[in-house]
């Protein structure tokens, strides 16, 4: 039977290695500013003078309470909340005086995010791992280098963590305090947001750009297009959980479905000004002649619609020079009309009327043609040039993602 009787109290530290021995971490939730992670770090030291034979005592190992012993003064930099994970009593003491410490931690910690690609982004944070009572001549911490270890997220997160070992000077004097950062690089999971946001945004945009074809003479576009505005909104709202509330920067997400809502409202009003034309021209003035140049000429030129205006401003020319020399059209017809009635006459002046009043209701109709085929190009650019964005940035993701991976392997 083997009694090893010592009191902690005397023995002397002479010097302390390797304190910080191992560091895991399970990651619970990412939400904001706050990382809240479930941890285990485990310490050992060496206690000089403190020995007993395993073979006349029988055991290798043997266990003391935890306020039995000295234990060092780690503390965690960016913790937010006080410690939340279960007590642990005891520290193992082994026969050459090796002392193992075990101790689980729940941390909630801080870490700005920058969502400005969201959710093409990955974040950058960090725990530091430093006592405050032992400077660096201790060799409190021991240097590593970087490794990569595999960690499990909730809330569509991969991770990379990277153990960086640190020296920082305190106060500018000669006493320098060890630290061991941790630093966590977390790759967003892209699939999630883009299968429950772009995707549907995307599809209800496609829906409002081909109701362009949609006849406003004979089908209520308006109405259509009302609907279409209230389900986009109502999916929003649905989705609004999905979408990051805080961060350093505006997310180009929420100006591309900013963007997709502003023109699916310029898409109506749009049709209430087509509709308003179509029944409305006859009642309308003449259109200017600087807008029918800039609309009918130039525009139409741009939405390939030059040879139906061609055609318009041919017909009104010769329409205009009529109408614009009257004196010489009755020196050419007076011998005729003097044998005309007044009845012939009365007739001919409601034709001319008639035919005027088509013409400036013909110019509104291609006016709101123009204009309908000039958003429908607008629509058409914005959604090919947002669906590329998409794609150069998830192939960005991609290759991120598969670099880190292939370092995973390497490390393995």
């Amino acid at each position: 039977m083997c009694f090893v009787l010592f009191f902690v109290s005397q023995f002397q530290f002479h010097k302390l290695s390797d304190i910080l021995d191992n560091v895991s971490s399970h990651f619970v939730k990412i939400n904001n500013y706050d990382i809240i992670t479930d941890n285990k770090y485990s310490t050992t030291w060496q206690i000089e003078g403190l020995s007993w034979d395993p073979a006349e005592c029988g055991t290798k190992k043997i266990s003391l309470p935890r306020e039995k012993i000295w234990v060092p003064d780690i503390v965690i930099n960016e913790f937010m909340d006080e410690n939340r994970a279960p007590e642990t009593y005891y520290v193992y003491v082994t026969s050459t005086g090796l002392v193992l410490d075990g101790r689980p931690f729940h941390v909630i910690s801080s870490c700005r995010l920058d969502i400005y690609t969201f959710p093409f982004d990955f974040q950058n944070c960090s725990y530091t791992f430093n006592s405050y009572k032992h400077s660096r001549e201790w060799e409190l911490i021991d240097m590593r280098a970087e490794k990569p270890v595999q960690l499990f997220l909730e809330g569509g997160w991969d991770n990379l963590i990277v153990y960086v070992g640190g020296i920082f000077n305190l106060g500018g004097n000669s006493l320098r305090i060890s630290t061991y950062t941790t630093m966590i690089w977390c790759i967003r999971r892209a699939t999630l947001y883009v299968v429950n946001l772009l995707i549907p945004s995307s599809f209800l945009l496609s829906l409002d750009l081909f109701s362009f074809l949609l006849p406003p003479q004979s089908v209520d576009r308006a109405s259509f297009k009302m609907t279409l505005i209230l389900g986009y909104t109502v999916f929003l709202l649905l989705m609004n959980d999905l979408l990051p509330v805080t961060g350093n920067n505006l997310p180009l997400i929420n100006v591309f479905f900013s963007l997709c809502l502003a023109l699916m409202v310029a898409s109506l009003l749009e049709t209430i000004l087509i509709t308003n034309v179509l029944c409305g021209s006859r009642d309308f003035p003449p259109l200017p002649k600087w807008l029918r140049i800039l609309v009918l000429k130039y525009l139409a030129r741009l939405a390939c619609m030059k040879k139906s205006c061609d055609k318009h401003f041919e017909g009104k020319t010769l329409f205009e020079l009529v109408s614009a020399s009257p004196l010489r059209v009755w020196e050419q017809c007076l011998d005729e009309m003097k044998k005309m009635s007044k009845d012939l006459l009365a007739i001919r002046h409601q034709v001319e009327e008639h035919f005027n009043n088509d013409n400036r209701t013909d110019e509104w109709i291609m006016f709101g043609q123009v204009i309908d085929r000039v958003l429908f190009i607008m629509y058409t650019l914005f959604i090919i040039v947002s669906l590329s964005t998409i794609m150069v940035l998830w192939l960005h993701l991609y290759s991120l993602d598969k670099r880190h991976s292939s370092s995973r392997k390497l490390y393995k």
